[in-house]
């Protein structure tokens, strides 16, 4: 087997990239254990009150969102990063001015745990520009990213990235506490197989979203059906899964939240530089995930995701409605 560290060394990582990548993977080692051992501590449930995004804090979040802190400011390479769990962007003690920016969300999914459905964190790099505030570093558009990925608390704890250069799955041995190279340059699979969406929004959904729904449930000639509809909630498990089984994640605007709900910078991002380097394709509806310029550090995005062929056929569903 082809450890993490071997796998790095035979790629031509910059020493700084390597060193915040490693942070984020010790972290990661924290995180996966207390994830591990949640039902017998107590670190399950709300910590009892709200996040910037107006959502209830897992007492989780919080030690996750703590974990990639420390780790990242630890590590000496960050000139800046920001977390969907913090009003503001934060300036290591340690940082380096020319280093990366690190967006992320620690803990996607964290209110499954108690009902112990995966959940994971999310993470999108980038190289610090020189003569850009720290703001400005943060909202860069996501076809700047040099590396985004995720790691994935599942059956298995698995981390996902790519550079740039084909998308790649690594497994995560507790004994050896090390990660091992088990899904080498994915693929995701242009075909008929998942759709995923909380259906629980058709009331505030816009037409075209609904035509595009009644098309996913629509049968075969054969009289068979050409989808399966899966939805856990937790984004990163319903991408994984469509990744590499062949399918669509929808979380569209709605009348309700016509931007979408889903982060731009600490969610779409980054799983769309996944997603587009294993040959699928990641939009709102209308335009390139990645070619969105930000405004602000929580800027909410619609998310249409995965197969290239359906994000096509969505988009235009959306464009005719």
């Amino acid at each position: 087997m082809i450890s993490l560290r071997d796998y790095l060394s035979q790629h031509s990582l910059s020493d700084g990239l390597e060193a915040v990548l490693w942070a984020l993977v010790e972290a990661s080692k924290h995180i996966q254990r207390d994830i591990s051992l949640a039902g017998l501590r107590d670190i399950c449930g709300a910590a009892g009150h709200v996040n910037v995004q107006g959502e209830a804090v897992q007492k989780l979040d919080l030690l996750a969102n703590d974990y990639v802190k420390k780790a990242l400011n630890e590590c000496g390479q960050v000139a800046v990063l920001a977390s969907e769990e913090e009003e503001e962007y934060i300036i290591p003690d340690n940082h380096k001015e020319d280093g990366y920016v690190v967006l992320f969300d620690p803990l996607d999914g964290s209110s499954n745990i108690d009902v112990n459905v995966s959940v994971g964190m999310i993470f999108s790099i980038y190289k610090a520009v020189p003569g850009l505030s720290a703001l400005d570093n943060c909202l860069q558009t996501g076809d700047k990213q040099v590396l985004g990925g995720y790691v994935l608390y599942g059956t298995s704890t698995m981390l996902v990235f790519t550079v740039g250069t084909g998308t790649h799955g690594f497994t995560y041995d507790s004994e050896k506490k090390h990660y091992f190279l088990s899904h080498e340059n994915i693929k995701t699979p242009n075909k008929d197989t998942y759709y995923s969406i909380n259906e629980g929004n058709s009331s505030s959904l816009y037409k075209g979203t609904l035509k595009f729904i009644d098309y996913l449930k629509g049968l075969t000639a054969e009289g068979k059906r050409s989808f399966s509809a899966r939805y856990v909630g937790s984004l990163v498990s319903d991408f994984h899964r469509n990744l590499l089984k062949g399918g669509i994640y929808i979380y569209p605007g709605t009348q309700k939240n016509p931007k979408g709900k889903l982060r731009l910078l600490y969610e779409a991002n980054p799983l769309a530089f996944i997603c587009e380097q294993a040959g699928g394709r990641c939009s709102n509806g209308d335009i390139r995930t990645m070619d969105i310029a930000p405004t602000e550090l929580h800027e909410r995005c619609a998310l249409y995701i995965g197969n290239e062929d359906l994000v096509k056929i969505a988009e235009s569903y959306e464009a005719t409605a």
